[in-house]
């Protein structure tokens, strides 16, 4: 099945992830946010990075032009120029009255072959289906960030999603180029459950003064070959995001082991978010994100 129009609703970095990778792969894309600045932050997300590709040697200035042309940002989804596309994706916070919200646009506003697509990791995906019509065209597809230098995308159906509706979305990871892991319906599904208490127990081992964020990182690399560390791992994420994550899972499971440690509530409580304000576990360099 090859895929030739998705609308993305959320232009945050996950939804700037998606749009840049579909787009990269040939497939248009129609992009909303509510708030026209988040659009342009979003645009001006997808260029920059693929500024960076240029700077790398893995793009040149045609192809992001070419890349650019097929993104197209609307304010809303009732300015989408097409009603009809193969797929709607919303890349919203992780909050399921918002997700919910998002769908019943989606049902209210595109027709009966769109299939719809939660990006949710910790959430139910049968219980979002409860939102349409059509709980058998709604389908999980958990991206990981960065979007367009990740190699996987977990695909999860919901109780009623069909095999027909499987299928595309496995087609649609396939022409993005990414590995299809399939997973049951779980909070958390395989990577945000075992990434979670992997980052927990490092900024639990930094706030007891057991090493420094910077040796702690160290040590996972040297000692497992890992290419990054777990607090430079969370800057990555984004302190916020990854507490909205962990508190999500404990909600759901009713685990310690997903409450987030002290140290992350107050590095967000104090702005240090992380990568994207320029510092949080670690600090880096504004300019390209490198470590201090």
């Amino acid at each position: 099945m090859a895929i030739n129009r998705i609308f993305i609703a959320g232009a945050g970095r996950m939804g700037q992830g998606i749009a840049e990778t579909a787009a990269t792969a040939g497939i248009k894309v129609d992009i909303s946010d509510i708030d026209s600045t988040r659009l342009d932050e979003g645009m001006a997300g997808i260029e920059s990075s693929l500024d960076r590709a240029i700077e790398r040697w893995v793009l040149t200035a045609e192809e992001k032009r070419i890349i650019l042309s097929r993104i197209q940002p609307v304010m809303d989804i009732h300015s989408a120029p097409d009603r009809d596309p193969d797929f709607a994706i919303e890349a919203v916070p992780e909050d399921p009255d918002l997700k919910k919200s998002v769908f019943a646009s989606f049902d209210e506003h595109f027709g009966d072959r769109t299939i719809f697509v939660t990006s949710t990791s910790t959430l139910s995906i049968t219980d979002l289906a409860g939102a349409t019509g059509r709980p058998d065209r709604i389908v999980g597809m958990h991206f990981l960030f960065p979007v367009p230098h990740a190699a996987m995308v977990e695909v999860s159906g919901a109780l009623k999603t069909s095999d027909d509706t499987l299928r595309a979305a496995k087609s649609l990871a396939t022409q993005m180029k990414k590995r299809i892991i399939e997973v049951h319906e779980y909070p958390g599904f395989v990577i945000t459950r075992v990434m979670i208490p992997f980052i927990n127990e490092a900024a639990y081992t930094l706030m007891e003064g057991v090493a420094t964020a910077a040796d702690i990182d160290e040590a996972i690399r040297l000692g497992f070959g890992f290419p990054m560390g777990p607090l430079e791992l969370a800057d990555m994420i984004g302190l916020d995001d990854l507490m909205v994550l962990m508190e999500s899972l404990f909600r759901e499971l009713g685990d310690f082991k997903y409450k987030p440690c002290p140290k992350i509530r107050r590095l967000v409580r104090a702005g240090r978010l992380g990568k994207k304000t320029g510092g949080g576990f670690l600090t880096y360099d504004s300019d390209e994100g490198s470590l201090q």
